[in-house]
């Protein structure tokens, strides 16, 4: 049995009196990307938190990579985050560091010398096309611009999985092409796992319909033909704390449950 890279088992979370997860199960296999719609205090983000460590269930088991991280302590789960990345919906970024500074932060507290910094720092911005912005600050660039640097970040420590959530959010649909366009290399040619929490079907219908191939030292992206899926996605509904669909997206436009069709529409 091929273990999954996440999975979470019965989790269910309170906020106070309310309920925001109430027994979700799903896995996430590698190189798989996940993408959790509904509605807003459906619980998405909620979901990456637990699997951040961020937060505790109250309920139901979380594995990262077949350890579970339920009970872990503050100690352990810094050892399980180098293997996660985390791209927050506004970029999170240190307004008083350089983007060096802020792609690098990681390494630097890890201690590794300038110049490995340097090299990764470089490589990660060069993947996601701002090798020219190295050293300026937050302010200087275009919210786009700073999801990609957000981007870079999450990837310098080489993640096996990275969580998503809305990173599209705010953006220009060209913006949010070029956003959608890294997420889908990663999976793609990296075999990055994610976890990719959004309100915007376009964007879910772009990362599930869409794949990347690189050939000629050039990335070229591809749309699947009807009868062809290629692209490694699936998607979970939340309602109310449930989950009420799982699957691709050709069984989620074919649905008939009402909730679904509403949403979708």
């Amino acid at each position: 049995m091929i273990q999954p890279a996440l999975e979470l088992r019965d989790v269910v979370k309170f906020y106070g009196d309310y309920t925001v997860l109430d027994g979700v199960s799903f896995q996430v296999h590698k190189g798989e990307t996940k993408i959790v719609i509904g509605a807003s205090g459906s619980g998405k983000s909620t979901i990456l938190k637990l699997i951040m460590g961020l937060e505790k269930p109250d309920g139901g088991r979380i594995f990262v990579q077949g350890r579970d991280i339920t009970d872990l302590n503050e100690s352990d789960l810094t050892e399980v985050r180098q293997k996660l990345g985390m791209v927050f919906q506004e970029s999170a970024l240190f307004d008083s560091l350089t983007v060096r500074e802020n792609v690098g932060y990681r390494l630097y507290e890890a201690g590794l010398d300038d110049d490995e910094v340097e090299s990764r720092v470089r490589e990660s911005l060069g993947f996601v096309d701002l090798a020219d912005a190295i050293d300026k600050y937050p302010a200087e660039l275009s919210g786009g611009m700073k999801r990609r640097v957000a981007l870079a970040r999450a990837l310098i420590s080489n993640p096996d999985i990275i969580l998503y959530d809305e990173p599209t959010a705010g953006l220009d649909p060209v913006t949010s092409r070029k956003i959608n366009e890294l997420i889908i290399a990663l999976r793609d040619l990296k075999g990055v796992t994610g976890v990719f929490v959004t309100h915007r079907m376009r964007d879910a219908f772009t990362l599930a319909t869409e794949y990347a191939v690189n050939g000629d030292g050039r990335i070229r992206f591809y749309r699947e033909g009807q009868d062809l899926c290629i692209a490694n996605t699936r998607f979970v509904m939340l309602r109310d704390g449930k989950i009420v669909f799982e699957g691709p997206d050709e069984i989620l436009r074919r649905s008939d449950d009402p909730y679904v069709k509403r949403f979708l529409a």
